[in-house]
């Protein structure tokens, strides 16, 4: 065991003291996230193009224990487990931006999402993956929640659901945590490229989708 898997064990253990956890992956009581699962988080990011022509990147497949994983970040409060899933975000993002400074966007938390959960997700998972993002997106209307929907209904409950918040950033990135239909991000993209932005790409933790590939871009773009 290398110092930072014993350490990593010795917080998780610390943890378990304090919370009921269990890992998200197989369920093994008393673990933030057991070996076995963390590793099978590590990155392996994706590029899927969106019907309107925008390029997705995405560090992991949406399924197993990257899907359980998310679903605990997401539903159940399990915010220790983005330090878990930053290195995906981080290789997601660093194959986004192939070249140039670009500046991080996130697709914006509804106001329902943020009262339910305290915390927006894409955003903490770039804090996590050591990439500032700037909040350039806002919601300019209320939209029903996407999970029931089809790739149709999406597109149409979202069109021209964003605008920009002030002036827009010269050149974008933008991220979510998953993308499933893409209906969100090409909204996204619409309202930033409509404010004079240009949109180079958009960075997701993990994709839905059934295209998997293995291209990984440039970190330095981002100033890490």
């Amino acid at each position: 065991m290398t110092a930072s898997s014993a350490v990593r064990s010795a917080l998780d253990g610390a943890l378990s003291l304090l919370l009921p956890v269990v890992c998200p992956g197989c369920g093994d009581p008393g673990l933030a996230l057991c070996g076995a699962c963390r590793a099978a988080l590590a990155p392996a990011v994706a590029r899927r193009r969106l019907p309107g022509g925008l390029e997705v990147h995405a560090g992991l497949a949406y399924e197993d224990v990257a899907a359980a994983a998310i679903g605990a970040l997401k539903e159940r409060g399990r915010t220790d487990l983005a330090r878990a899933l930053a290195p995906a975000m981080r290789a997601a993002l660093a194959a986004a931006a192939p070249g140039g400074p670009v500046v991080a966007v996130p697709v914006p938390t509804s106001r329902a999402a943020f009262r339910r959960r305290g915390y927006r997700v894409p955003e903490l998972l770039a804090r996590r993956a050591g990439v500032p993002t700037v909040r350039a997106l806002a919601w300019a209307r209320r939209v029903e929640d996407q999970r029931a929907l089809g790739r149709a209904q999406r597109l149409d409950n979202v069109a021209g659901a964003m605008r920009v918040r002030g002036a827009a950033p010269p050149a974008v990135v933008l991220v979510d945590d998953v993308v499933t239909t893409g209906a969100t991000l090409t909204e996204a993209a619409r309202a930033l490229s409509s404010a004079g932005a240009r949109v180079v790409g958009a960075a997701a933790l993990a994709s839905a989708g059934p295209e998997r590939g293995g291209f990984i871009g440039d970190a330095s773009v981002f100033g890490w």
